[in-house]
C-alpha cells in the first residue's frame, strides 16, 4: 500500500488553489485553476496535497454537504527557515494566526488557515539543525 495523497474537498476552488500555489508557493501539477481537481507538491518530498471542489465528490457519493463546518483538517508542512518563509507568505496574502513560536524544544510551529478554514501548521524542526 502507498499513500498517494491527502485531499481537500473545497466550496471555493479557485480561492484555495491561490492559496496552496500563489501564497504557500506549492507547484500545481496541472495548472486547472478551475478545478475541480488539482494536485500540489512541495519542491522537496513526495508527499503531495490535492484540492478537489465538494460538489464533485458530492455527485460521486451523494451525501456531503455544500460546506464544510468546522475545522476538518490540519495540514502540516516543514520548512527550514520558518520566520523567513512566514514573512515570505504574509507578503504573499497570508494572515498567520499563531507564531512562529515554540511548540515543544524542537520544533518551532506558526499556524494559518486556507480559504476553508483547514488549518495548516508550518514546522522548522530545530533537531536538524547541526
Amino acid at each position: 500500500m502507498e499513500l498517494a495523497q491527502v485531499r481537500l474537498l473545497v466550496s471555493d476552488f479557485r480561492a484555495c488553489y491561490r492559496f496552496y500555489a500563489d501564497v504557500l508557493g506549492l507547484k500545481p501539477q496541472s495548472g486547472a485553476q478551475d478545478g475541480p481537481y488539482e494536485k500540489f507538491s512541495p519542491a522537496t518530498g513526495s508527499a503531495g496535497i490535492a484540492i478537489e471542489d465538494r460538489s464533485m465528490m458530492a455527485q460521486v457519493i451523494g451525501e456531503l454537504g455544500k460546506a464544510a463546518n468546522g475545522h476538518r483538517s490540519l495540514v502540516v508542512l516543514r520548512v527550514d527557515d520558518l520566520d523567513r518563509y512566514c514573512e515570505q507568505i504574509v507578503a504573499r496574502g497570508a494572515e498567520i494566526v499563531r507564531g512562529p513560536a515554540p511548540m515543544t524544544d524542537r520544533m518551532r510551529v506558526a499556524h494559518l488557515k486556507d480559504p476553508e478554514g483547514n488549518i495548516v501548521e508550518l514546522q522548522e524542526w530545530l533537531l536538524l539543525r547541526g
